[in-house]
């Protein structure tokens, strides 16, 4: 098989069951059916065969890869997979060049299916934009990314945005009911025996992610020697963090923002949820007590000045002793700071100073506030006038203007 033939083959028994159970027609494709359903607008520019370019944006498992597959197989286009991660621009140009010959020749569109799409970076991506334009290829590609930020601007006016949702676990049940009863391409031939409670604790640990129930319910097939699965077979087959939590990715941002703002609205219990999905999954316990941090001046501050304190400690504590010792301290300093006044007095005044020093960057110092170590600075009225606060019994008494001359009436707290 060359880059150009189809990869839409059909499966040996050799080949995993999430890749033997892909399903093959719009009508398989399980949970998404707001987006691919009867009536919906991508369905009907399938089937009259006028798909635009698409991104497809999702989760892991949501089916990405199958709906591109799908479309090339529906459409009759021909389907060339290529993935960011090994691929370079030469190889895309390759693939343009072909696109354009069975264009010209044989009348037959080209579906390029590019995997992880957000790994080019915006000025590789600018590769596919021409053959975009002029119809040579139909685009589609799949990220994890928000594509507002990972895909040229340009390359995504011209797309069509399909939003894949997170598989509930009734749609996973369904999906694994459909791989053990199937025996042509899933177990069905091997007469699995899985209780229900297996089956939906399957589907709630593969956090909608269909791809990992099946090889973690294949796994659990071919541990159990033909007895029946159980829910201890499937932790067995577990056996690792099922959480979705990538450091570097979108979700990453999703879940400090989550907690940032449960400590915000004052609702420790979410707060506390959102810090363990970070800390179990992985995260530096650092990096989370630096963002406690920030939020302990910037939404708290004078409210209660001990916020500060608490997230200090917190931070020492994680630095001292680390994970999963310091999961306590720092669940402490959160259930603290979700319960403290709330105060954005500090940040809002900050903002303010900022502007204030972007529009009048080099405002002189008050004569009476500068300092004055020599006899020529002395002579030119450096400090005099300057009122020394201590020496006055009544503080009004010792009132002058701090701020410089165009300033001197701003209130920034």
């Amino acid at each position: 098989m060359d880059l150009f033939d189809s990869v839409i083959t059909q499966p040996s028994a050799n080949t995993p069951l999430a890749e033997r159970m892909r399903p093959r027609t719009l009508e398989e494709f399980e949970g998404q059916q707001d987006v691919v359903g009867p009536g919906s607008p991508l369905h009907t520019a399938i089937v009259s065969d006028d798909v635009p370019s698409l991104m497809l944006w999702g989760p892991p498992g949501t089916g990405k890869t199958t709906l591109a597959r799908i479309v090339a197989t529906m459409t009759k286009a021909r389907f060339v997979p290529f993935s960011a991660v090994g691929g370079s621009v030469k190889d895309v140009r390759t693939i343009i060049d072909q696109a354009e010959t069975d264009r010209k020749y044989y009348k037959r569109k080209t579906i390029l299916f590019v995997d992880e799409i957000h790994r080019f970076n915006k000025a590789q991506q600018d590769a596919f934009l021409p053959s975009v334009e002029n119809g040579t290829i139909i685009l589609i590609g799949a990220t994890t990314e928000n594509p507002s930020f990972a895909v040229n601007g340009a390359l995504l006016s011209r797309s069509r945005v399909i939003v894949l949702k997170q598989l509930e676990p009734e749609s996973i049940v369904k999906i694994l009911q459909r791989a053990i009863e199937d025996k042509e391409l899933g177990l069905g031939k091997e007469h699995i025996v899985i209780d229900d409670d297996a089956i939906g604790m399957l589907a709630n640990f593969a956090n909608g992610d269909a791809r990992s129930a099946l090889n973690t319910l294949d796994l659990a097939v071919k541990t159990s020697k033909g007895s029946q699965i159980t829910t201890d077979l499937i932790k067995t087959a577990l056996a690792k963090s099922h959480l979705h939590y990538d450091k570097d990715g979108e979700e990453h941002y999703n879940i400090i923002s989550a907690l940032h703002k449960s400590m915000r609205g004052n609702d420790a219990n979410a707060a506390l949820y959102w810090m363990g999905r970070m800390l179990l999954s992985g995260e530096d316990p650092r990096y989370v007590t630096r963002r406690l941090i920030r939020f302990a001046s910037e939404d708290i501050g004078l409210a209660d000045p001990n916020a500060l304190v608490q997230a200090l400690a917190a931070h020492d504590a994680a630095g001292s002793i680390g994970m999963p010792e310091c999961s306590v301290n720092i669940a402490q300093c959160v259930a603290y700071l979700s319960k403290a006044p709330k105060s954005n007095a500090l940040y809002t005044a900050w903002q303010a100073i900022n502007d204030d020093i972007q529009n009048l960057p080099n405002e002189p110092v008050p004569i009476h506030l500068r300092n004055a170590p020599t006899k020529l600075m002395k002579d030119l009225g450096y400090g005099r006038g300057y009122k020394y606060t201590p020496n006055f019994k009544n503080a009004d008494d010792a009132k002058q203007d701090y701020l410089p001359e165009r300033l001197k009436k701003k209130k920034y707290l």
